[in-house]
């Protein structure tokens, strides 16, 4: 008989943890080299005006848009339903007309006269 499964499909698998916790490295790293440039920028930049609280504003937020942005692990698979039931193709067994009984070793201790 031809059994039919659903395999799990290799595409279908979520991230490794160490791809993910590099994926996320990667974009903390990001996020904070953005807010080192926005505070260069914040110090740097003559004549001060709007765009120096922009810089600001964005040095000072950024670090915790990097560390949410870290700390959320990426959940781009998509789950589906999975039936509990298997299909299997196993023959039923035929059970024996008597049970075997087990072979039963019993040990007993007897007590020692202290008589010699």
């Amino acid at each position: 008989m031809k059994r039919t499964r659903d395999a799990a499909s290799v595409t279908s698998l979520p991230q490794a943890p160490k791809v993910e916790a590099d994926s996320r490295t990667r974009r903390y790293l990001i996020s904070m080299s953005i807010r080192m440039v926005c505070f260069a920028l914040t110090l740097f930049v003559t004549p001060y005006g709007w765009y120096t609280w922009v810089f600001a504003i964005a040095a000072a937020v950024l670090p915790y848009i990097a560390v949410v942005g870290a700390n959320a692990g990426s959940d781009s698979t998509v789950t589906r339903a999975e039936s509990p039931r298997q299909a299997l193709d196993a023959q039923a067994t035929v059970p024996d007309a008597e049970p075997v009984q087990p072979t039963v070793i019993r040990i007993t201790e007897h007590g020692r006269n202290s008589e010699s």
